[in-house]
C-alpha cells in the first residue's frame, strides 16, 4: 500500500513515513524493492494509445512536471519559458477527457515540438487527427496558424484558429 500511495499522491518519502509510522529508511528501501514488481503487474494493463483513441481527436500537449533541481548546470531540466526545473512530459487525451497515453520524460530545458518527436506519439497516433498549440506546428497536428511577421491575420487565418480554439477548449459531451 505504502508504494501505491507513492504513486499516487507523489509525497515526499519523509511524509509518506509519518503516515505509515515507519522511517524513511524503511520507505526508501520498500520503494526500491516493490517498485519494479507494481511496475511489472501493471504493464500488462496499460491500454494501447492507437486502440483507446480509435475513431477520436486527440488534444496533445506537454507539461513541466517540475523537480528539485539537484545540480542544474548542464542537466537540461532549467525550462526557460517555466523558470523552473523539471522534465516534459507530452499528454495525449480524447475529448471525451479519456488519457490515451503520457509519454517518457525528456529534459524540461527541451521544447514540446523535440518532446513529441522522441515519444511514441507520432506513430500512436498516426491514424487520426490531432489538435496542438502553436507549439507543434510542423508535427502534422492541426495547429493555429501564425501571425505573419508584420501583417494581420487574414479573415480565414482568424476564422481557422477560433475553429481549434473552441473545439480544444469545448466541455464533452
Amino acid at each position: 500500500m505504502l508504494v501505491l500511495f507513492l504513486l499516487r499522491q507523489n509525497p515526499v518519502q519523509q511524509a509518506a513515513a509519518e503516515l505509515f509510522g515507519v522511517s524513511q529508511a524503511t520507505v526508501s528501501r520498500r520503494w526500491t524493492a516493490l517498485l519494479p514488481v507494481v511496475e511489472k503487474v501493471l504493464a500488462g494493463h496499460v491500454p494501447d494509445p492507437a486502440e483507446v483513441s480509435a475513431g477520436r481527436i486527440v488534444l496533445v500537449d506537454g507539461t513541466l512536471v517540475t523537480t528539485w533541481d539537484w545540480a542544474s548546470e548542464g542537466t537540461g531540466l532549467f525550462s526557460g519559458k517555466n523558470r523552473d526545473t523539471g522534465f516534459n512530459l507530452q499528454v495525449a487525451a480524447t475529448h471525451a477527457g479519456d488519457l490515451p497515453a503520457v509519454s517518457a520524460p525528456v529534459p524540461g530545458s527541451r521544447h514540446d515540438i523535440h518532446a513529441w518527436r522522441q515519444s511514441t506519439f507520432p506513430e500512436a497516433f498516426a491514424e487520426r487527427e490531432g489538435i496542438g498549440d502553436l507549439g507543434y506546428t510542423g508535427s502534422g497536428l492541426i495547429t493555429p496558424r501564425r501571425k505573419p511577421p508584420g501583417r494581420k491575420r487574414s479573415a480565414g487565418d482568424k476564422a481557422a484558429n477560433r475553429s481549434v480554439r473552441i473545439f480544444s477548449a469545448a466541455s464533452p459531451g
